[in-house]
C-alpha cells in the first residue's frame, strides 16, 4: 500500500480538469467535495497534517467553511482538541466578529465565533491561492487576542502562501503540496512533505 503522501499525490494527479472560461480548474474531493472522497485519501491528509503540527502548542482547531470541515473533524477527534468553523454567515452570538475577505475569486464577509483570548489556534484549510481568506482570518484571530500558532493548507497554488509567510514570520504556515495547472493536467511543483 502507498504511504500517505503518495496517496495524496496520486489522487491529485488523477483529478479531473474543467475549464472555467480561459482558466483550467482541478476538481478534487478535498478541495471541492466532488467527486467522492476515498476515505484512504482523507486518512492520508489527516495523517500528514498530524505529522507537522506540534499538538502540545494547540488549544483549538479552526476550519474554514466549507472544505476545511472534513479536515478538522477527524483532527479534532484524534487529537482531543475542540474545533470551530469560520463561517460565511452570521449567527449573532456573543463575541462574534466579522472579517472581510478578498480572494482572486470573490469578496465577502466571514464570521468567527467562540475563540477565546489567549487560545493557541491551528488553522486548517483545503487550498490556498491568493491568501486573502487566510490573511483575514489570521487578523481576526489576532484581534480577538488569540494566537495563531500554525496554519496548514493541503494544496498550495499561486503566490499566496509565500506572501503570508513573509507577512507573518511568527506563525508556522505550510502546505502539504504545491501544484499548478498546465492545460488539461495537474502538475506537482515540489513535494513539500
Amino acid at each position: 500500500m502507498n504511504g500517505p503522501f503518495q496517496q495524496l499525490k496520486e489522487s491529485l494527479l488523477a483529478a479531473p480538469v474543467v475549464w472555467k472560461g480561459e482558466y483550467p480548474y482541478f476538481v478534487h474531493p478535498i478541495t471541492d467535495g466532488v467527486p467522492r472522497l476515498d476515505p484512504a485519501v482523507l486518512s492520508s491528509v489527516v495523517e500528514l497534517i498530524e505529522q507537522i503540527v506540534d499538538w502540545d502548542s494547540i488549544d483549538l482547531i479552526l476550519g474554514i467553511e466549507a472544505m476545511g470541515l472534513p479536515l478538522t473533524s477527524p483532527l479534532s477527534m484524534r487529537n482531543n482538541r475542540p474545533q470551530v468553523v469560520a463561517r460565511k454567515r452570521s449567527y449573532g452570538l456573543d463575541g462574534e466578529i466579522s472579517i472581510g475577505q478578498s480572494t482572486g475569486y470573490s469578496k465577502g464577509k466571514m464570521y468567527l465565533n467562540d475563540i477565546k483570548k489567549g487560545e493557541r489556534v491551528l488553522v486548517v484549510d483545503d487550498v490556498l491561492s491568493t491568501g486573502g481568506t487566510l490573511d483575514a482570518i489570521i487578523q481576526g484571530i489576532e484581534t480577538i487576542g488569540a494566537v495563531v500558532e500554525t496554519v496548514v493548507v493541503v494544496v498550495e497554488k499561486g503566490p499566496g502562501l509565500a506572501e503570508l509567510q513573509r507577512k507573518y514570520t511568527h506563525i508556522q504556515i505550510s502546505s502539504l503540496v504545491r501544484l499548478e495547472m498546465n492545460g488539461e493536467r495537474v502538475v506537482l511543483l515540489n513535494e513539500v512533505i
